[in-house]
């Protein structure tokens, strides 16, 4: 078998990811489908992390431009993290993978609260740990939390699951013309304004060399593909 690429990542995933088709809620068939690509690289020894948004519920900045408090809106939109994070808990259980749930919010009953040493331990005995509730603070994104969860973890590389194949000039959603790039430094993301993620995370990941792959994740075996280090989508690091 081919030598794995990484060892240990972070599968950052959206909120909207899960809602597959539709505009808001979370897909049966989404979960299912990343369930069972992460039980393949699982099954090849890689320790994985996961960081799930909450937009398919409750978007934060979306409460505060409609003139709710913008702390509250946040906190709102961390809690929505929980309900995705319970939900991939449950589907990836139904693979056989041990999973684990930690919050930045403390709720003890449906959750154990983070402690970075318990997260690495769950990682070092095979299970999966999902990181929910953001950083515990508002006028953070979930794109800032998988930056330093995986600089806390020591994460090898953060994968961040699109609904597109890679990063593009612009929108291919609206552009049939838009050209993907394959490789990007974090100067690049940042000058160009793309949306790889939200700068505050990207100058995390640059500080701390954390590169980045962005990808299909509706693209059946890319999360393996990934982690073997296969050419697929763009990659973000120190050079281009």
């Amino acid at each position: 078998m081919t030598e794995l690429k990484y060892q240990r990542i972070v599968l950052k995933l959206s909120g909207e990811a899960l809602a597959g088709k539709e505009a808001f809620g979370i897909s049966q068939d989404i979960l299912s489908s990343i369930a069972q690509q992460v039980k393949q690289v699982k099954d090849v020894g890689v320790g994985v992390v996961i960081v799930v948004g909450g937009g398919n519920i409750w978007r934060g900045v979306a409460g505060s431009s409609q003139g709710m408090d913008r702390a509250t809106a946040d906190y709102m939109g961390m809690l929505a993290t929980v309900i995705n994070s319970l939900a991939l808990q449950d589907a990836l259980e139904h693979q056989g993978i041990d999973t684990r749930v930690q919050t930045a919010i403390e709720m003890r009953q449906i959750a154990e609260p983070y402690i970075r040493r318990r997260a690495i331990r769950h990682l070092e005995k095979g299970r999966v740990v999902i990181f929910a509730a953001g950083t515990g603070n508002p006028y953070f994104s979930t794109d800032t939390t998988a930056a330093l969860r995986a600089a806390e973890i020591e994460a090898d590389i953060i994968l961040m699951a699109k609904k597109v194949d890679g990063v593009f000039d612009s929108d291919p959603m609206e552009n049939s013309q838009a050209k993907m790039f394959k490789d990007l430094s974090y100067i690049e993301v940042l000058n160009k304004g793309l949306g790889v993620m939200d700068s505050t995370a990207t100058s995390l990941c640059m500080d701390n060399e954390i590169p980045l792959m962005v990808f299909n994740v509706n693209k059946e075996g890319n999360i393996l593909k990934a982690v073997m280090g296969e050419s697929i989508g763009t990659f973000v690091g120190r050079e281009s």
